[in-house]
């Protein structure tokens, strides 16, 4: 099928998701090309990265509001890549508050929306379901009870299981787990 993917993570989980991502698509696919928003295990795997996401990740309301001249500037960089690169299909990696924007400019131009990894809104609230409804294509969940919930607003829901749940292994030593999940293991 050979083809590209912009591919977005915004945040150091989603880096590391997005790089198993990456690479079993590259397994199943050699000829895939991937850019977009990445971090260093996606780079690593190869994700053409037009924005770090370690120069992305602001955390509380202060920092957004201080970054939001650079954060527009991404949302119209990205936006016309996508204008320009016509990419085969959009993947989207948790990171709501900048990807749910992205997405409605993503499908507006008839490029498929994949979210891997769905915000949490049992957590934050559904306020966002309608928006997600309207904007993504499919969706890929990681806790069970989330297929059903986001199936009732409308969206095409699937759960595939918890990325961090297949690292470990019942014979999976504590220092190997703690590698590949990116935490200290003290």
């Amino acid at each position: 099928m050979a083809g590209s993917v912009l591919i977005i993570a915004g945040e150091t989980s989603g880096d590391l998701h997005g790089s198993n991502l990456v690479r079993e698509m590259k397994r199943r696919d050699p000829g895939l090309r991937f850019f977009g928003i990445a971090g260093p295990r996606m780079r690593a795997e190869g994700v053409e990265a037009v924005f770090r996401a370690e120069d992305l990740s602001f955390l509380g309301f202060a920092e957004v509001l201080r970054h939001l001249p650079l954060i527009r500037r991404v949302l119209r960089t990205m936006t016309r890549l996508v204008d320009e690169l016509q990419p085969n299909l959009v993947i989207l990696i948790d990171y709501p508050g900048f990807n749910l924007r992205f997405a409605q400019r993503a499908g507006r131009r008839g490029i498929p929306v994949f979210y891997y990894i769905a915000p949490q809104v049992w957590a934050w609230g559904t306020s966002r379901l309608k928006k997600m409804a309207e904007r993504i294509d499919r969706l890929a969940v990681i806790l069970p009870f989330e297929e059903n919930l986001f199936r009732q607003h409308g969206l095409d829901a699937h759960f595939v299981g918890h990325p961090l749940l297949e690292l470990a292994h019942d014979d999976t030593p504590r220092e190997l787990f703690c590698a590949r999940a990116s935490v200290n293991p003290d």
